[in-house]
């Protein structure tokens, strides 16, 4: 966890979606030296991230986790969607709104991290599209980012034609970005999507420290705000 946080400081993102991530684990918080006091989102914040937002996704006898957003800028407002279809694999989609001083609208983030199979997943996206159709106007920026394990690129048809967005390291480079795992990436399972945000880059974070810090690989990608 500490080199996960001097690692994600020293990239200075102004807004973090993280997937997985602990809020409370007692097991560990009595086995482990050095292990944080509080969630591992607000010990991963710290004073570069001054706002939150965490739901949610698994509930177990010593604690929980979930996806979190950390973020540099207010939140309005943020709710964790449960989209769960099995209760052995605890899914959401994690949607908040930022309040960026110098831009007129809202700035919509929406993390998620869906599935394993690919019927759970059909499904997990129709409720991201109803989520964005229904609560994001056409006008505000919006970013969707986190774990699709859509190794196989079937989220395109779903994101693409029907939300009107466009998946930022193909949009660059022709293809998904591999990120998974994290020591050989051969597969693209982690994506950014965005809509009215013009892309300057976006990359994944290889080599060291972070092919040893998670097993997938962090992409970071840039954006100029009107």
């Amino acid at each position: 966890m500490h080199g996960i946080k001097d690692a994600l400081q020293e990239v200075d993102a102004d807004v973090l979606f993280l997937q997985e991530i602990q809020g409370e684990h007692q097991h560990h918080s009595s086995r482990i030296e050095n292990w944080p006091d509080n969630g591992q989102f607000e010990f991963l914040a710290d004073e570069i991230w001054p706002h939150h937002a965490y739901g949610k996704n698994a509930i177990y006898n010593k604690g929980h986790h979930g996806n979190a957003i950390l973020s540099k800028y207010n939140f309005c407002e943020w709710e964790n969607i449960n989209v769960s279809l099995m209760k052995t694999a605890s899914r959401s989609l994690l949607h908040g709104t930022l309040d960026i001083p110098f831009i007129s609208s809202r700035m919509h983030v929406i993390c998620v991290h869906l599935g394993l199979f690919g019927h759970e997943r059909e499904r997990q996206l129709e409720q991201l599209i109803k989520r964005i159709n229904s609560h994001v106007p056409q006008n505000e920026p919006l970013i969707i980012a986190g774990d699709f394990n859509d190794w196989r690129s079937r989220a395109e048809r779903h994101l693409n034609n029907i939300l009107g967005v466009k998946e930022v390291f193909k949009d660059l480079h022709g293809q998904h970005a591999r990120t998974f795992p994290a020591w050989l990436p051969v597969l693209p399972m982690d994506r950014i999507y965005t809509r009215g945000l013009e892309v300057v880059d976006c990359r994944p974070l290889d080599g060291h420290p972070w092919r040893r810090l998670s097993d997938h690989l962090p992409l970071v990608s840039e954006f100029i705000l009107d």
